[in-house]
């Protein structure tokens, strides 16, 4: 009996080594693996450092080479693309700033706005129509004109108001002076499902706003006087900016928020005349080489967010995560 019982126990031996051994080599392979994994990071993110550090280098050169390029004098460009608010490529921040380095540049003979966007805040625009004005007074030799190409709406066209004149092409899209606010009511729908609003707020009017509540007469009233002001304001600054040349008498639906093409906004007076940017730089101004001020991001500041894209998207897939989840 006992000697049926030892072959057994020696093949249970042998089989706890073999996978003792096994388990050896797989821990091996993972430390291998794990090994490999660290030094290809160290060596990506050296390289990583390397580049940021030639481009931090290298950028400054190129803008004096291409400083060194330019003529005696020349017109300075400026763009306004997209919607003008904070934190986007037309906040006021950008296009003050844009602003000052031309109109303070010695060289600038004449700026050029060049504007393709549909509008946006009216406390940025307002920004942008003062800043405009003030840099008109304190440098009265240097003109500035907006030219629309695409669009020129609403804020958009706010701002191209306080330039000394405005073009446009003769299909550009032109006007839009009026305020809008839009929302949607979920009233009905919250009924139908029988789903009841809870709101607990301190303050009569504080959630008047909300579009999960009925409207109120009065609180409908108080917002329909808060864009009639916006809107007189924007009325005031075009007249302001346009002077006689705006036949709002003979045209008052030119504050209704209707928009032209350029060939029918010139005899209405938003626009001065019809041409491009490199029209106006050559035939206007006189200067028709364009040096672009317009505040960007830098060459650096655009590698590192597509490298930091691409770092974050390979972090997720090694992760497991098959893509993103907002949208």
């Amino acid at each position: 009996m006992s000697d049926e019982w030892k072959a057994p126990e020696k093949a249970d031996s042998s089989d706890d080594k073999s996978w003792k051994l096994l388990e050896k080599t797989l821990l091996a392979s993972v430390q291998e693996q794990r090994r490999a994994r660290r030094w290809g990071i160290f060596f990506k993110l050296l390289t990583f450092v390397w580049l940021i550090g030639m481009l931090a280098l290298f950028s400054p050169l190129m803008d004096m080479e291409k400083s060194a390029t330019r003529g005696a004098h020349y017109t300075a460009l400026i763009e306004v693309r997209g919607v003008i608010a904070d934190k986007e490529p037309a906040s006021a921040d950008n296009i003050v700033s844009s602003l000052r380095a031309a109109f303070e540049d010695p060289k600038v003979k004449g700026v050029v706005l060049r504007i393709n966007s549909p509008g946006g805040s009216p406390v940025q625009s307002g920004y942008v129509y003062d800043e405009i004005r003030r840099l008109r007074g304190l440098h009265p030799d240097i003109k500035l004109y907006a030219v629309i190409s695409d669009l020129g709406a609403s804020g958009a066209y706010y701002i191209a108001s306080a330039a000394d004149q405005i073009y446009a092409d003769k299909a550009s899209l032109v006007g839009s002076i009026g305020v809008t606010a839009a929302g949607y009511g979920f009233v009905g729908t919250m009924e139908k499902l029988g789903v009841e609003r809870r709101t607990y707020t301190s303050g009569e009017h504080k959630s008047f706003l909300d579009p999960f509540q009925p409207q109120k007469a009065d609180e409908t009233a108080f917002w329909q006087g808060v864009l009639d002001t916006t809107h007189r304001q924007f009325i005031a600054s075009v007249k302001q900016g346009r002077g006689d040349r705006l036949k709002d008498k003979e045209h008052p639906e030119l504050f209704s928020g209707l928009v032209w093409s350029g060939e029918q906004a010139l005899p209405l007076g938003l626009i001065d005349g019809l041409g491009s940017a490199s029209l106006v730089a050559r035939d206007v101004i006189g200067e028709k080489e364009l040096v672009d001020f317009t505040v960007e991001e830098s060459p650096f500041d655009r590698f590192s967010k597509k490298l930091g894209a691409s770092v974050a998207e390979k972090l997720a897939l090694y992760m497991g995560f098959q893509g993103p989840t907002l949208r």
